[in-house]
């Protein structure tokens, strides 16, 4: 089963991608801190991380903070006008990075495929 870790602090937000990933059949863990996210990212080596940019503590900080050189997907969304801050987590090794509408609209394609890709590396 594929494993997506999202750093997100929205609760009804949690919520819906807990239940988009269900439906979708991948396990989804959610946590709101840098080192949380740190230690599960070298604990299990998610298939995918997704970051909301916008979660009060700091997204953008927690993926600079993220195990450097690290090889995961990394998908990052945050709101449409904050160019600034959609450069900075392409800078900090963002994989894609996408306004909060396209992710929420593309969820349960994301997590598809973080599926479809978990099958090809076992």
């Amino acid at each position: 089963m594929a494993r997506v870790l999202a750093f997100v602090d929205d609760l009804f937000f949690q919520a819906k991608m807990l239940e988009t990933a269900k439906h979708v059949g991948v396990e989804l863990e959610c946590v709101a801190t840098s080192d949380a996210l740190n230690r599960r990212v070298l604990q299990q080596a998610p298939d995918l991380v997704v970051i909301d940019l916008n979660a009060r503590a700091g997204g953008a900080e927690a993926l600079e903070k993220m195990a450097p050189g690290n090889p995961l997907r990394v998908i990052a969304f945050l709101s449409h006008v904050q160019v600034d801050l959609a450069e900075r987590a392409r800078r900090a090794g963002c994989s894609e990075v996408m306004p909060r509408s396209k992710f929420t609209q593309d969820l349960a394609s994301i997590f598809s495929q973080a599926k479809a890709q978990a099958g090809e590396k076992h």
